[in-house]
């Protein structure tokens, strides 16, 4: 029986995860509740035990009045007490656990994921998926004209860029300095390079404003396609090889590259804008 009622009370004080402190507190009433009621049985359990042994220094109905009106109250704040003070704590180490997580899986000036977020979820998946690497092209001319400060605002412009075209059906991150790589897991493969083609020519018709002037970025692209059991390191290589090509060939454009036991066969995807 006390093993029983033991296992009972721990079940009930058990801590799980608490979405907001209203939720703490919806658990805790009922916690209370359910505690106030264990104790006053207890109490009533007693005082008929002491009565029936003749130990009951007063009379029954006063005990049971004082039981009555002592027992729930008491028991009821100190335990809800007990439970949102813990619960509290436990909701604002869940938060701060999510927030930190999240830091460490996002690059901080784009916003994306990050390259660690990247290959967990690449490899996590294991349907049809396909990746795409891009660069933007002559960045580092960006830099040395127009400085960091204006560099950093072209990344930013490019990575909002990538996550409005891809939305959330991919998964956009940075994974360089001005290297970017988006993944799908089971979109159709012509869907996918066609968002990688609109992506490019959105990025293409921007317009980075200066003080004398603007410009205009462009990116390459490498484009891979990957088997369900293939992990990051082996589709990025196909990826980064037919983004070279892309960068070889006259950049601004997208080269695809299917790669087989035999042989990789590289060929464009899409040309270069008409200037």
């Amino acid at each position: 029986m006390v093993r029983i009622i033991r296992e009972w009370i721990v079940n009930q004080l058990l801590f799980g995860e608490f979405a907001s402190y209203s939720d703490v507190c919806r658990k805790a009433v009922w916690v209370g509740g359910k505690v106030s009621l264990l104790a006053y049985s207890l109490n009533l359990v007693a005082h008929f035990l002491l009565y029936g042994f003749g130990l009951l220094p007063y009379g029954l109905g006063s005990a049971l009045i004082i039981a009555t009106v002592l027992t729930p109250p008491i028991t009821f704040i100190v335990s809800v007490a007990a439970y949102v003070a813990v619960g509290f704590a436990i909701h604002d180490l869940g938060v701060s656990r999510a927030e930190f997580e999240k830091l460490s899986r996002t690059d901080m000036l784009s916003g994306l994921a990050n390259r660690r977020a990247f290959l967990d979820q690449f490899d996590r998946c294991d349907r049809d998926k396909a990746m795409l690497v891009f660069d933007l092209d002559c960045f580092k001319a960006v830099n040395d004209t127009y400085g960091h400060l204006l560099g950093d605002e072209v990344i930013v412009r490019v990575a909002n860029m990538l996550a409005k075209v891809f939305s959330d059906r991919c998964t956009c991150a940075r994974i360089g300095g001005e290297e970017f790589a988006v993944f799908s897991c089971d979109m159709p493969f012509g869907e996918f390079a066609a968002l990688g083609e609109l992506a490019r020519r959105r990025i293409a018709g921007m317009r980075i404003e200066t003080e004398d002037d603007g410009f205009s970025v462009t990116v390459s692209g490498g484009l891979a396609r990957a088997l369900q059991v293939e992990k990051f390191g082996e589709v990025f290589s196909r990826a980064d090889k037919a983004l070279y090509s892309a960068k070889s060939g006259g950049r601004n454009r997208i080269v695809l590259c299917y790669e087989t036991a035999q042989k990789e066969l590289v060929s464009d995807s899409s040309k270069r804008d008409a200037a």
